[in-house]
C-alpha cells in the first residue's frame, strides 16, 4: 500500500514526522513525502526536516508565494503530475493549510482515497482561509482522524458518516513527546542566559493581528507592559518583522529594556523555550495544544479557537482583542500564582500516529 504524505507549511512537519515513522513499522506500507514548498524560507521549512529526522522529500513541488488561489492552482497542477507517476492508494493530508486542500482536491478528482489527520476542527470563523480548508477537506475525505471531542461533534453535526471517523488523538503531541528530551539537551533557555520560569515567550503572526498598524502598536505595548516583570522572548515571524518595519515600530520595540528579539526558531529550540516559559502569549493554533500538554499558561489572541479542548480542559485562555490592559491583568494574575489549571486531554499520549498507521494498514486487506 502506497501513501503520499503532504507537507507544505511549518505545522505540517511536526505532524507528518510521527506518521512517517509509524508507517515505516509496517513492511506493507510504502510511505512517501511530498513537500509543496508552501513555506519556502529555510528557517521555516528545511530546519524542521533536519530536526525531525524526516528524510528529504520524495518530491518537492517548489510552490511559493502568491495569493491563496494562485498557490492552490499551482500546487494542484504540480501534484497531479506526481499522482500520475506514483498512483498511490492513499493521499494523507494534515491540518488546514493551502497544501492540504489543494492535494485533497487532486486526489479526489483522480479517484484516490484521502485521509485527513486533525479533522473536524472548527473555529466558526469563515473569514479565515484555514476554516474553509478544514470544511472542504473534511467533506472530501474518506477517513477522518480526530484529535478531540469537538472534532467528533462537528463532523457528526455536518452529516459525516460515523464509519469514516476515527478518534485517534493528537499527532502534534506525538512529536512533542518524542523530541522533548532532545530539546532539553539543547538547553536553548540556558544558551540565551535565562532560567526556567524567568521569561515570557511571545509569538504573533496572524494577519488579523499583525497586518494593521493598530494591532502591531498594541503588541508593542503588551511587550512594554510585560518586560518589567519578566524577560520577553519574541521570535519574529517574517511577516511580523516586515510589518513592524513598514509601520515604523521596530525601533520602538527594540528600545524596550528586557526584551530579546529572536529569529524564527527551530522546532527543538522552540519546544525547549515553550516548556520553561512562565507564560506563552500567542495567536498560534498549535501552540495552544502544546502548552496544554506541557501545562504552561497560554494567552491566545483569537476571538475563537478551533481547538476548544485547550480552553475547556487545558491551560489556554482566549483574549478577544489586543487590549493591553486585559493582558496586564492576566499576566499579573498568572505571575501571582493564579494561573488557570488544566489537564491533558484524552488520547494526547504520544501514540496517535500508531493508531493512524494501524487503521490505514487494515484498509489494505479490505
Amino acid at each position: 500500500m502506497k501513501i503520499l504524505n503532504i507537507v507544505g507549511a511549518r505545522p505540517n512537519f511536526m505532524k507528518v514526522a510521527p506518521l512517517h515513522r509509524a508507517f515505516r513499522a509496517y513492511p506493507a506500507i510504502d510511505s512517501k513525502i511530498v513537500h509543496t514548498g508552501q513555506h519556502y524560507d529555510a528557517r521555516m521549512s528545511d530546519v524542521f526536516f533536519n530536526q525531525l529526522d524526516l528524510p528529504q522529500p520524495d518530491y518537492y513541488l517548489g510552490v511559493a508565494g502568491g495569493t491563496h488561489t494562485q498557490q492552490t492552482a499551482e500546487i494542484m497542477l504540480k501534484f497531479e503530475e506526481v499522482m500520475t507517476r506514483e498512483r498511490p492508494d492513499w493521499v494523507l493530508v494534515v491540518g488546514d493549510v493551502t497544501s492540504t486542500l489543494a492535494c485533497a482536491l487532486v486526489a479526489v478528482r483522480m479517484g484516490v482515497r484521502v485521509a485527513h489527520v486533525e479533522a473536524g476542527l472548527r473555529s466558526g470563523d469563515r473569514s479565515m482561509p484555514e476554516e474553509i480548508n478544514r470544511i472542504l477537506t473534511d467533506n472530501l475525505s474518506d477517513l477522518l482522524f480526530v484529535t478531540e471531542q469537538a472534532g467528533l461533534d462537528n463532523l457528526r453535526r455536518e452529516g459525516i458518516a460515523d464509519a469514516k471517523i476515527r478518534f485517534v488523538g493528537n499527532v502534534m503531541i506525538d512529536s512533542l513527546v518524542h523530541y522533548r528530551q532532545k530539546a532539553s539537551e539543547l538547553n536553548t533557555v540556558g544558551a540565551l542566559g535565562l532560567t526556567p520560569g524567568g521569561y515570557v515567550l511571545m509569538t504573533m503572526h496572524r494577519p488579523a493581528n499583525v497586518d494593521a498598524e493598530a494591532g502591531l502598536t498594541s503588541i508593542v505595548q503588551i511587550v512594554a507592559d510585560t518586560a518589567p516583570h519578566k524577560t520577553v522572548l519574541f521570535p519574529l515571524h517574517p511577516r511580523t518583522r516586515a510589518n513592524l518595519v513598514r509601520f515604523g515600530l521596530m525601533d520602538r520595540l527594540t528600545a524596550i529594556p528586557n526584551v530579546q528579539l529572536l529569529e524564527p526558531q527551530g522546532y527543538l529550540e522552540f519546544l525547549n523555550l515553550m516548556e520553561h516559559a512562565a507564560i506563552v502569549i500567542t495567536d498560534s493554533g498549535g501552540i495552544q495544544e502544546e502548552t496544554t500538554y506541557l501545562q504552561v499558561p497560554c494567552l491566545t489572541f483569537r476571538d475563537s479557537t478551533e481547538r476548544p479542548v485547550t480552553v475547556e480542559l487545558g491551560t489556554n485562555q482566549l483574549l478577544v482583542d489586543l487590549n493591553a490592559e486585559t493582558v496586564r491583568h492576566h499576566v499579573a494574575a498568572i505571575l501571582n500564582g493564579r494561573a488557570k489549571a488544566g489537564v491533558v486531554p484524552p488520547r494526547w499520549d504520544g501514540e496517535a500516529a500508531g493508531r493512524v498507521a494501524s487503521i490505514l494498514e487494515e484498509t489494505s486487506t479490505q
